[in-house]
């Protein structure tokens, strides 16, 4: 069967191939399509299989035309595309021109794997933030612990920044009429109303009400009300104001197995130095691979970038009409991932750093001891939720990583 096939394009991981079928090769396949399918359809007045070959082709023309052309598009994949070409997508085919009678022509796209060598991988100069935990820091965490536990206590004062309110709120109308007060619950300073309804609210004990013009924002999101001053009543109903619970020892036996305030601050601080680290570490693999991919730069298949924001996408519940400028802002970020990975998966191969199966059952163990469960329950529960791929990525990463820090200069910043 003779079909021709020309490159049109090889630059990077893109391919582009013309593919010609002359005219006789399509009449060809049509006849085999008409064929198969004189062999296995019934026509009334015919047996199974026994109507001439004229009337299958007459009854059947679009489905044979069709069958056909599948036939030689896969035939020119097959032939374009053999076991030395590791594809990173499928193929898609473009401009197709098929008229009976004529030329069969159409264009293959597809993307390949890339083949990177990775020549400098060594040498770099790495600086790793210190990951020490400031006094100040534990005290912040300690009182966001403070803020999760605390209690909206109702006061009959007047209400204060960081207080929640519930008021009547109502704004007159154009002909100059007030209408019925809408309930509102608010937290104030947290930009849930203008500053000027909040001063008005704060100007009240609940139950009472006030009334006054007050100036919408030179900057609201609807420029037809900026700087429009509207008569205003607020009708203040309660007030909630935070109380913190104390910083003592019945507070960290609340919060779990500790008898002391001091041994919870043990526990925060080196829960936030383990943090601490972690970030530390993150940062500093992200700097090495910055520089290896710029000491070796290379291309990566845009199915893969599109695959992996498709992904995000759908992770983060993206709107469709939000998807393309989603797409756009994200897909630096997603070009970045994708070739990290490569970097990741052809050190991997080349160096032998792939995680074993005891690399994973070591893992496994690790985590059941944490939890004080027996590992086989562990393994099956990550089994039955498919991410035992993920752990093996986790620790080849792990590995590739700690082969890559042996070999390049580490210093504390």
């Amino acid at each position: 069967m003779t079909i021709t096939i020309t490159p049109t394009e090889t630059t990077g991981v893109s391919r582009r191939l013309q593919v010609a079928v002359p005219a006789e090769t399509v009449s060809a396949a049509e006849d085999k399509a008409a064929r198969k399918y004189a062999g296995k359809v019934r026509l009334p007045g015919f047996r199974e299989g026994k109507a001439p070959a004229a009337v299958v082709r007459k009854k059947f023309a679009e489905a044979i035309r069709q069958e056909a052309l599948e036939a030689l598009v896969n035939d020119a994949f097959k032939q374009a595309v053999d076991d030395s070409i590791k594809l990173a997508a499928q193929p898609h085919v473009h401009d197709l021109k098929f008229e009976p009678g004529a030329d069969l022509t159409f264009e293959i796209h597809f993307e390949v794997r890339p083949e990177i060598t990775l020549e400098k991988v060594e040498g770099f100069a790495l600086t790793r933030k210190e990951a020490a935990v400031t006094d100040d820091a534990l005290t912040e965490q300690l009182e966001r612990l403070r803020e999760q536990r605390a209690d909206w206590t109702p006061v009959t004062e007047k209400a204060l920044p960081g207080d929640m309110v519930t008021v009547l709120l109502a704004t007159s109308e154009p002909d100059g009429s007030m209408p019925e007060g809408r309930e509102y619950k608010l937290t104030l300073g947290g930009g849930q109303a203008i500053p000027g309804i909040e001063e008005l609210i704060m100007e009240v004990t609940p139950g009472e009400t006030a009334e006054r013009p007050v100036k919408w924002p030179d900057d609201f999101p609807d420029e037809s009300q900026r700087g429009v001053a509207k008569l205003t009543r607020v009708t203040l109903v309660d007030v909630k104001r935070k109380l913190l619970p104390e910083l003592d020892d019945a507070f960290a036996r609340e919060l779990g197995d500790f008898e002391t305030v001091d041994a919870l601050r043990d526990a925060v601080r080196t829960d936030m130095g383990a943090h601490a680290t972690r970030e530390a570490d993150a940062e500093l693999r992200a700097q090495l691979m910055e520089q290896i991919l710029e000491a070796n730069p290379f291309e990566v298949p845009g199915a893969w970038v599109r695959q992996l924001i498709e992904g995000y996408a759908r992770m983060y519940q993206i709107p469709e009409e939000e998807l393309p400028r989603f797409a756009e802002e994200f897909r630096p970020m997603a070009v970045r991932q994708v070739q990290r990975d490569v970097v990741i998966d052809t050190l991997a191969e080349r160096e032998s750093l792939k995680a074993s199966e005891s690399d994973i059952d070591a893992r496994i163990e690790e985590m059941a001891k944490a939890r004080n469960v027996d590992p086989g329950q562990v393994y099956a529960q990550l089994q039955k939720g498919g991410r035992l791929p993920e752990i093996e990525r986790e620790l080849t990463e792990e590995r590739v990583f700690t082969w890559l820090l042996e070999r390049n200069t580490v210093t504390a910043g």
